[in-house]
């Protein structure tokens, strides 16, 4: 037995505006729905972005086969146009502050052939080998579970295909009122086995006091939502994938705890599309250490 909702209904939206609705049929999974799955059904079906209240005001709940078809699967490739990269790390310079408190990086660059023994290299040949100290937190830096949780796998135990090569989203939530992302946020979009990387504008204040402060985060439900659903990874272009006013940090906490990679401070999320791209994020093989600076970047066809 398939089952089908008769709807009327309100939709709040994050960026501002609403949807009014009556006597609108969607299909469903089963006849016991809460108003809340209703809702998040509606969204899904509606392709709706950046919707956030849903309230059902009325609803029928039908016993008829389901209308829309299963999609199609992927078009056969017409063969692979120019492959373009962007880079969606900042740099690191000597002196930078990425979270305020943490120490700052100092960078060192020097002639190595001035160190070593005289008539090691001929005249006139002269390597730059430099020195790098810096905390894990630096720059655009990936997460761990071992960043939260003492037993969980560190960056030497990450496998390269949780990090490297991963089909990718951009779920675009520039505009947003209010700091918090919730699990509706997501609703539309399919993110299993994804790196889900969230834009929100906030980079632009990257290197500014405003930058520390009320950025946008992820709920908790919005973590468990990701988490649940098969999230391989999920980045942010903000100073925390948290609400850094709570001190529990559970985006954090339900992300790392199921495998779910985490990176953050990532920039220049709106050069690329949509979907259809592939993303890589991968730090240093370091053991027993949590978090440290990766070059993200991601990858598609033009």
């Amino acid at each position: 037995m398939q089952y089908r909702a008769e709807l009327d209904f309100d939709i709040i939206f994050s960026n501002g505006g609403s949807l009014h609705g009556q006597e609108f049929r969607i299909d469903i999974a089963g006849p016991d729905l809460s108003d809340a799955e209703l809702g998040a059904a509606l969204v899904r079906d509606l392709g709706l972005l950046m919707a956030g209240e849903v309230r059902i005001t009325r609803r029928e709940i039908i016993a008829d086969r389901h209308k829309r078809a299963a999609p199609a699967g992927p078009p056969a490739a017409a063969g692979r146009g120019a492959i373009r990269h962007a880079d969606l790390s900042h740099v690191i310079t000597d002196g930078m502050v990425t979270v305020p408190g943490l120490p700052a990086p100092r960078v060192r660059a020097q002639s190595v052939s001035a160190a070593l023994p005289p008539g090691r290299y001929a005249p006139g040949v002269s390597f730059k080998i430099g020195e790098i100290t810096l905390c894990g937190n630096t720059s655009t830096y990936l997460d761990s579970p071992f960043h939260l949780l003492p037993a969980g796998a560190d960056l030497a135990a990450l496998p390269l295909e949780r990090l490297a090569d991963l089909d990718a989203i951009v779920v675009d939530l520039t505009g947003i009122q209010g700091r918090a992302i919730t699990e509706g946020h997501f609703l539309p979009y399919e993110v299993a086995g994804k790196a889900v990387l969230i834009r929100t504008g906030w980079d632009a204040l990257w290197g500014r006091a405003e930058y520390h402060t009320g950025h946008p985060f992820l709920t908790a439900g919005a973590a468990r939502h990701l988490a649940g659903a098969g999230t391989v990874l999920v980045g942010i272009d903000a100073a925390n994938i948290d609400d850094t006013g709570d001190p529990a940090r559970p985006a954090h906490a339900v992300l790392l705890a199921a495998g779910t990679g985490v990176c953050e401070h990532l920039t220049g999320l709106g050069a690329l599309p949509g979907s259809g791209f592939r993303f890589t994020a991968v730090p240093p093989k370091v053991a027993r250490f949590g978090t440290f600076p990766v070059r993200a970047f991601a990858t598609w066809a033009s």
